[in-house]
């Protein structure tokens, strides 16, 4: 059963685990269960996606329960009217803070406006030998992506040269490696932490927070990082 995090007559949230399709997909023929369907089922009525979750990511995903909400927030999402955290695992140490204003390309080769900050919340150095590198080097971060582009952060974070352990194909190849051979752990390590937003038919203030799920706390233990849940709002 997939974990409810928050839900009304109108909204429903789960924390989707890493690997988990949001729905069917003509690029993935090679797996039968969608959260679309799982949450349909458990709650025994017709979701709607109201926004996008890659693959590869866990963390919240929201569904609307009727299609006034849908379209409401469909619109929130789409004028930026939702504020969203991600927290991730780099390779290398990131800067303290940053904003990453860097166009990304669409599937048609046009180009999109795309911005990003982020926040180091952490650093680990490990002895896990890298190339000519006798140690490892790896920052958490916390993320907030201001424009919803695909693989945004995953892309942003490969341009400034500290990309999210576990991404294929935006990642480091050897990194990846390492961390399957030594840790088997293949988890891409980016987590949809956080999420708030005004009610579009109640008004209300609503916040979401996701716990992470297990591979991404045994990523955090292998580095012997700790931090405080309420540091990923």
């Amino acid at each position: 059963m997939l974990d409810v995090l928050y839900q009304d007559e109108h909204l429903i949230a789960v924390n989707k685990p890493a690997g988990l399709l949001v729905h069917r997909s003509p690029i993935a023929s090679d797996t039968s269960l969608f959260a679309l369907q799982l949450l349909r089922d458990q709650i025994g009525k017709r979701v709607y996606p109201a926004h996008r979750l890659d693959r590869k990511t866990s963390g919240i995903l929201l569904f609307s329960l009727d299609k006034v909400t849908d379209s409401e927030m469909q619109q929130l999402f789409a004028a930026r009217r939702t504020d969203k955290a991600y927290l991730a695992v780099l390779r290398g140490f990131a800067p303290q803070d940053g904003e990453i204003d860097y166009p990304l390309k669409k599937e048609n080769g046009g180009l999109q406006d795309a911005f990003t900050r982020f926040w180091t919340l952490a650093t680990a150095e490990i002895a896990l030998p890298s190339g000519k590198h006798e140690t490892s080097r790896y920052s958490l971060v916390k993320a907030k992506p201001e424009t919803g582009r695909m693989h945004q952060l995953r892309r942003h974070f490969a341009h400034i040269l500290h990309p999210i352990i576990g991404d294929r194909p935006h990642g480091c190849n050897k990194q990846n490696k390492l961390w399957k051979q030594t840790f088997n752990m293949d988890t891409m390590l980016l987590h949809a932490s956080s999420l708030h937003f005004t009610h579009p038919i109640t008004g209300q203030d609503v916040a979401i927070a996701a716990p992470l799920h297990s591979e991404f706390k045994r990523a955090l233990s292998i580095l012997n990082l700790s931090f405080g849940e309420q540091s990923v709002g």
